[in-house]
C-alpha cells in the first residue's frame, strides 16, 4: 500500500536508526494509513487515509 495520505498528503519522513553501538543505519518512518470507504461526491470510493484525518472527521464514511 502507499504511504502517502489522500486527504493531507502525509508521507514518510526519514532518519536514521541509533542503537546502543552507535552504528547508525537509514530508517523510514510511516504514517498510519489506514484503507478506508468514504464518500467522495456521493458516491462510495475507497481511499488511503491516515489516522489524523479520520480522527479529525475530515473524512464521511
Amino acid at each position: 500500500m502507499a504511504a502517502v495520505c489522500d486527504i493531507c498528503a502525509k508521507k514518510p519522513s526519514f532518519g536514521n536508526n541509533r542503537p546502543w553501538s552507535r552504528k547508525i543505519t537509514k530508517r523510514r518512518f510511516d504514517p498510519n494509513i489506514q484503507r478506508v470507504r468514504a464518500t467522495v461526491n456521493g458516491t462510495p470510493k475507497r481511499l488511503n487515509v491516515c489516522t489524523g484525518c479520520l480522527k479529525a472527521g475530515k473524512v464521511t464514511r
